[in-house]
């Protein structure tokens, strides 16, 4: 019996990378899936613009927070507003991989 004591604290540090990678992966789903909300968002705000005969791009921008304005493209033609969103992430190719695209179309 002595011999085993600590054993699962080393099983635990032995562990612990797994666990770290397995939670940095969820927190990028995560930040996927917020991504694609804020993109449907943008582009909706965007098409309703258009409707309106108002500015789609502003829109379509002002309805993103300040974080993903500047890693947003908004392409505006045909009756469609289209927004590209990159999440969040550690690694910026990772972030380019991830894009996400929503896009609102208005009939006319």
């Amino acid at each position: 019996m002595r011999g085993e004591r600590g054993q699962a604290a080393i099983e635990l540090l032995g562990a612990l990378p797994l666990l770290v990678g397995l939670g940095l992966a969820l927190a990028q789903l995560l930040a996927v899936g917020y991504a694609a909300v804020l993109a449907g968002n943008a582009a909706e705000a965007g098409g309703l613009a258009l409707a309106a005969r108002a500015d789609p791009e502003a829109s379509a921008r002002n309805a993103l927070p300040g974080w993903g304005r500047a890693r947003a493209s908004v392409d505006v033609s045909d009756g469609r507003v289209t927004v590209r969103l990159r999440p969040p992430s550690l690694m910026s190719a990772l972030a380019n991989r991830l894009e996400v695209e929503s896009t609102a179309s208005v009939a006319r």
